[in-house]
């Protein structure tokens, strides 16, 4: 006669059974979602390593054939031996060719970049435009091929994000997911354009997405490992910069060097963002006064572009030949001041003229150009406490470049995957953290959260002060028909005191009306030319602070999950 099974082992089997259940049920609905989204991951990764590549071969291969060199790499010498009208024929029709681009595929003639990408990030559930970035990677790669004196990575990152925008659109993708995919866009991006995945994925983190949630590190290092290999695919396993010595340094007697160093890579990169920003400013005040046509401002500014490289060719294009000459010390002092100077105006004159391009690696240049001078200095007061002056280039590099960006981590390794050297970690972090400590009192944090705050969005403030900005008045009000709906009398009389708020204004506005009135509730009317306003409902206190808190607590869920 068989034996019955014991209670207890038939409990278990059953608690058994169960588990494998919940495990194939868990599995099932939440473990191939996560697969799936890191194959999207990847093929994202994919795709904008691909653009990244085309986007930087189009570049040599437009530069080749209109300066009529296949040594790009040297184009600066080459330059030359050009005719004087070539040399400043070229970026005026550029510049022309650019102004008409944007005048006619963007509403504002401007060029997107990685600010555009940061707001997506912020505000738009990791969306950005596509039409006008499409326009601007067209815009800023005629730019760079040109003579204009700017970066590639801004068009790159920007362009990255319209790939990840179009396929978060396709699969209806959640603000968080958005988010995710757009900064593995970013991150395969940034890989592919400077062969560094690891500071391709914390650009991304540090930058874009500014937080470093758990969630996203998977998948957004698997599309910056994707980036990178098509990179290495294309070009081997090869640095940006080759450094002719490996860096020595006397540690205890060098380090006050490279803070002083630092001190001064921070005012250098200050000046180079006001000076954009300065240039900016000047030309919408020359473009309103003259009544200069939007088309047209990009290729004036070609122009200047092109009777100053008459004298000093090194301004035209991104600038490696120059960062390469200065990290190899093959400059002398007057050469490396002149041409920090001149990199900074021809900076400004390109992004104020509105012609695009990024400033990474224009600050990469102006970085290794004052710390290179600053090397000599130091070398020739103290030859025997002092090591390499390319130490110096390298260290400089990284920290005009960290205090630009805002971000002295991804910087920090970008630096050291571009030039191969680990070597020398202690001085370019020492710099670093000292010319961002100095730059982000000066400005708002970095070159891009000043943008933004030019444009009136809060991002440097944190979510506390930009969140506000996501959310229209018309959609949290209570219209007339609601249950709750306000008094329309009292409505009335409030209107009649000034207090009220248009229905297509936002939370950021509405909020000091309330601290100001006292008022429990706002009228929300609308407003036309010559008519007395509209009343649309009411906007609650109560009601703004709880859809205000909802977004706190989903963005601090977010960055901690």
């Amino acid at each position: 006669m068989p034996l019955k099974p014991r209670p207890f082992l038939n409990q278990q089997y059953n608690t058994w059974c169960s588990h494998a259940r919940l495990g194939w049920d868990v599995l099932r609905e939440k473990g191939p979602g996560k697969v799936t989204f890191w194959f999207i991951a990847l093929a994202i990764g994919i795709s904008a390593g691909f653009a990244a590549l085309f986007f930087r071969k189009g570049i040599n291969a437009l530069q080749a054939f209109l300066y009529g060199t296949e040594d790009v790499q040297h184009l600066h010498s080459f330059i030359g031996s050009l005719d004087w009208y070539w040399v400043v024929l070229i970026p005026t029709i550029g510049g022309l060719t650019v102004g008409l681009i944007l005048h006619n595929f963007t509403r504002d003639a401007r060029v997107r970049s990685v600010g555009d990408v940061i707001l997506g990030a912020a505000l738009h559930e990791g969306r950005v435009e596509t039409r006008a970035g499409i326009a601007s990677a067209l815009a800023s790669l005629i730019t760079l091929s040109t003579g204009g004196s700017s970066g590639r990575e801004g068009p790159v990152v920007h362009l990255a994000g319209v790939i990840s925008t179009l396929v978060s659109r396709r699969i209806n993708a959640s603000g968080i997911t958005g988010r995710d995919l757009l900064g593995c866009a970013v991150a395969a991006a940034v890989s592919a354009s400077f062969n560094a995945p690891i500071a391709g994925a914390l650009f991304a983190l540090e930058i874009v997405l500014r937080h470093f949630a758990v969630h996203a590190f998977a998948p957004i290092v698997i599309a910056s490992a994707a980036g990178t290999v098509i990179n290495r695919l294309e070009f081997g396993g090869l640095t940006e910069f080759a450094l002719p010595t490996v860096g020595d340094m006397s540690f205890y007697a060098e380090l006050p060097a490279f803070l002083l160093l630092g001190l001064t890579c921070g005012v250098v990169a200050v000046f180079l963002m006001r000076g954009i920003f300065w240039a900016e400013d000047f030309g919408n005040f020359i473009q309103a006064r003259s009544k200069l046509p939007r088309y047209l401002r990009p290729a004036v500014a070609g122009a200047i572009l092109g009777v100053i490289a008459l004298w000093f060719p090194h301004i035209i294009g991104v600038g490696y030949e120059t960062t390469t000459r200065a990290l190899s010390g093959d400059m002398i002092l007057h050469e490396a001041v002149v041409f920090a100077v001149l990199k900074i105006i021809a900076v400004s004159i390109t992004l104020g003229g509105r012609m695009g391009g990024g400033v990474f690696s224009p600050s990469l240049m102006l970085g290794a150009l004052t710390g290179l001078a600053f090397g000599l200095i130091a070398t020739g007061v103290f030859p025997t406490m002092s090591g390499a002056t390319s130490l110096y280039a390298l260290a400089g590099m990284g920290a005009v470049a960290a205090a630009v960006l805002g971000a002295p981590i991804s910087t920090t390794l970008i630096v050291f995957e571009l030039t191969g050297d680990w070597q020398t970690g202690l001085a370019v972090m020492v710099a670093v953290s000292m010319s961002t400590a100095l730059a982000s009192r000066l400005v708002h944090r970095s070159f891009f959260l000043t943008q933004m705050e030019r444009r009136g969005i809060h991002l440097a403030a944190g979510p506390q002060a930009y969140l506000l900005g996501m959310f229209m008045v018309g959609r949290i009000m209570r219209r007339p028909d609601d249950l709750r709906a306000a008094n329309q009398e009292t409505c009335w009389d409030l209107i009649g005191e000034g207090t009220y708020i248009d229905g297509t204004a936002t939370l950021e506005a509405a909020m000091p009306i309330f601290e100001q009135s006292g008022a429990a509730f706002i009228p929300v009317v609308t407003l036309k030319p010559e008519s007395p306003p509209e009343l649309l409902g009411a906007l609650f206190h109560v009601d703004a602070l709880k859809a205000y808190n909802r977004a706190l607590a989903e963005t601090a869920a977010e960055e901690h999950s």
